[in-house]
């Protein structure tokens, strides 16, 4: 039986990335039981990713959503995840750092009622970085009473319909820069049980998206900090309702 999954990736100034992301999957796929399509939900860019893109969906089962003007990841990510009409559905980052054989270690795991995300084992990230995520990771655990190896990692599967309610009605960009913490809480909240598999972990080959800068990172430590307080009162409320 053939399995049609759609992958949803958001992309915003990856014209050194996207081409070898998607084609590497379709490679992967190519003479397996899986169908594989791609829901592209770009994000605004100002490099040559929208024609890259262009030339693969002559080649391959791909849509493209684009924005005129940049909005944010956590907007891309939702309005790529209510394009999809697949009955499974799955994410993947433009970037490159995930393998795209850990897509089908993700599916053998699924079943109705259930979530599959990858924890990233080793992660490759630089120390800062993984400061900034431990950090955030420790705060979500106390405050939101959710225990995950990695909740800021995107690359999951699941049936459309456990978490078409959760897309649709629930995520609400709470936290701007973090929207795989809103998700996964709104997945616990609605009784999803989450399995987490260790996934492979590669560096960009091509480092040429748009980073913080350093006098930027305090105002969104900030922000992110109160948006996670904002979702466990939420969480809270919603629970005794």
């Amino acid at each position: 039986m053939v399995e049609k999954i759609e992958i949803v990736t958001p992309v915003y100034n990856e014209e050194k990335n996207i081409y070898s992301t998607i084609k590497n999957f379709f490679i992967e796929y190519e003479n397996s039981h899986f169908e594989i399509s791609f829901i592209i939900s770009e994000d605004g860019s100002t490099d040559n990713s929208i024609k890259i893109i262009n030339e693969l969906k002559k080649s391959y089962d791909i849509k493209l959503f684009s924005s005129a003007d940049r909005k944010n990841y956590t907007d891309a990510v939702l309005i790529g995840l209510k394009k999809t009409t697949s009955k499974i559905i799955s994410f993947v980052d433009s970037d490159g750092q995930y393998d795209p054989k850990d897509l089908k270690r993700l599916y053998d795991n699924l079943e109705p009622g259930k979530i599959v995300i990858g924890y990233r084992y080793p992660r490759v990230d630089n120390i800062f970085r993984l400061f900034i995520s431990g950090s955030f990771k420790k705060l979500y655990e106390i405050l939101l009473k959710i225990k995950l190896n990695d909740p800021s990692c995107g690359y999951f599967i699941a049936y459309r319909e456990d978490i078409e309610s959760i897309i649709n009605n629930d995520v609400s960009g709470l936290i701007k820069e973090g929207f795989w913490w809103e998700f996964y809480a709104w997945c616990k909240l609605r009784n999803l049980e989450i399995v987490e598999i260790p996934i492979k972990h590669f560096n960009r080959k091509h480092d040429n998206t748009v980073v913080f800068k350093l006098k930027k990172i305090p105002g969104i430590a900030v922000r992110n900090i109160l948006g996670l307080f904002k979702l466990k009162n939420l969480l809270n409320k919603m629970s005794l309702d």
